[in-house]
């Protein structure tokens, strides 16, 4: 993301606005271009030249900001390292003890050359097998304006080889594979990120955001638990009004509650808000309002208003919920596809509200004549999440929510008293009509106009 001294923003009537750029206007396409061949042009080059290269394209062009936050968000998709053929801390330690033994080293004016600093060099670099100008730029190899770009995007410079510990904002959330193919660093990539990260940019100081979506649910929500995020949710209805019940919900309205809401403001915690953002532009439809601590008057807690939604035409580079979370769902969708029941397998993206957390169950079973049953999977999972997932299924306590469950977990029907009769039990696989069977007994008649 941007740093706080790159954001970019305005305040008019009470309303903070982020100030977008026209990802159409030529000039910003052409300083986009070239800070990407800049970046591309020094692989294998050290992050002090990097950054000297882009200070001159700063100079030459009067938006400062826009060309040192486009630069950012270029950096964020780097990767540096300390590049030597020996650890420079042991280089230091090797030329420091030889060079007290032969202290003091001076130039002297009628030597014309320091052959005694030479010398120095030449005796270390042959002690450790190396050559002698791997000697002299290993010595401060690891400071930081000398550690090299070994990839930027998807590229990597000549004789690095590339591991899965990424730590780009984009692999933090992104499918590593589809995030860095060989188009994703464009001009129009950059263009439209920044304006996303000015959006970002504003939240940092949130002391709450209120969310709401009408599809995505489950990506949406994974999200706001991902980050951490303290929430409230309540179903709304496609103009946005908090109706009684889920069944009927069209969306869900979120109340994130922010930094400067707890007790001492953390800006990580505004961090996190800000990281989630990009979330939501993986829905078709979305809005969000925050209240933001406004700086000049912090010491009276005035806010002001942000406001942004599906219109504003931001795009993500987050990665939306795969189709299914295992092969046991996969393996049970294809058998539905080939049975005969009136039944309909749904992937699920209702939302149930457990306080500090949500739980998001893995299938719907809808049938023509208005009935429904909430489907979760407990599969393959550790000791710990287990019990978490125990624990998020007695909380629901939904009365049309049936359950299947692995023999292969170290469970028994001890751990769901009060709903053991609403459980299936499989080794390997699910029959559909046992679950058919489930849901005949417990489905509850709901609205068909979702």
């Amino acid at each position: 993301m941007l740093t706080a001294d790159l954001a970019r923003s305005r305040t008019r009537d009470r309303y903070i606005e982020p100030l977008f750029i026209d990802t159409d206007d030529q000039q910003y396409r052409e300083t986009a271009s070239e800070l990407i061949d800049i970046f591309e042009a020094h692989l294998g080059e050290s992050k002090g030249e990097l950054e000297s290269t882009i200070d001159e394209l700063t100079v030459a062009d009067t938006d400062y900001k826009i060309v040192q936050g486009l630069a950012k968000l270029l950096q964020d998709e780097c990767e540096f390292e300390t590049v030597a053929p020996v650890e420079p801390r042991e280089i230091r330690q090797l030329l420091f003890e030889k060079a007290n033994d032969s202290y003091p080293i001076v130039r002297h004016p009628t030597l014309g050359e320091d052959t005694q600093k030479l010398e120095v060099y030449s005796s270390i670099a042959d002690q450790l097998g190396i050559t002698l100008e791997e000697c002299y730029r290993g010595m401060y190899a690891d400071l930081e304006e000398n550690k090299r770009l070994v990839r930027f995007g998807h590229r990597v410079s000549d004789g690095y080889e590339e591991t899965d510990n990424s730590p780009t904002t984009t692999r933090l959330t992104g499918d590593s594979e589809e995030s860095y193919a060989e188009d994703t660093i464009t001009v129009d990539w950059l263009l439209t990120r920044y304006n996303l990260a000015l959006a970002q940019a504003v939240l940092y100081d949130a002391t709450e955001m209120q969310i709401r979506v009408w599809d995505s649910f489950a990506t949406v929500f994974s999200y706001v638990k991902l980050f951490g995020l303290m929430h409230r949710i309540y179903p709304i209805d496609r103009n946005g009004n908090r109706v009684a019940s889920t069944d009927v919900a069209e969306g869900y309205e979120a109340i994130l509650d922010g930094a400067a809401s707890l007790f001492s403001k953390s800006r990580k915690y505004g961090i996190r808000m800000a990281n989630f953002l990009p979330a939501l532009p993986l829905c078709d439809r979305w809005d969000v309002e925050a209240d933001i601590l406004d700086d000049e008057s912090a010491s009276t807690g005035r806010t002001l208003s942000f406001e942004l939604d599906h219109t504003d035409d931001l795009s993500s580079h987050y990665s939306a919920q795969g189709e299914f979370d295992s092969d046991i769902e996969r393996t049970l969708a294809q058998k539905w596809e080939r049975a005969n029941t009136d039944w309909e397998l749904r992937r699920e993206d209702d939302v149930l509200d457990l306080g500090a957390e949500v739980m998001l169950p893995d299938f719907a079973l809808e049938h023509p004549d208005g009935r429904r049953a909430l489907f979760e999977i407990v599969g393959f999972w550790t000791p710990e999440y287990l019990d978490e997932k125990l624990a998020k299924i007695r909380d629901a306590d939904r009365e049309n929510l049936i359950i299947a469950v692995s023999e292969r977990l170290d469970c028994s029907s001890e751990d769901f008293e009060g709903m053991d009769d609403r459980v299936l039990w499989f080794k390997t696989g699910m029959h559909v009509y046992e679950v058919v069977e489930l849901a005949e007994e417990y489905a509850v008649e709901v609205s068909l106009h979702r």
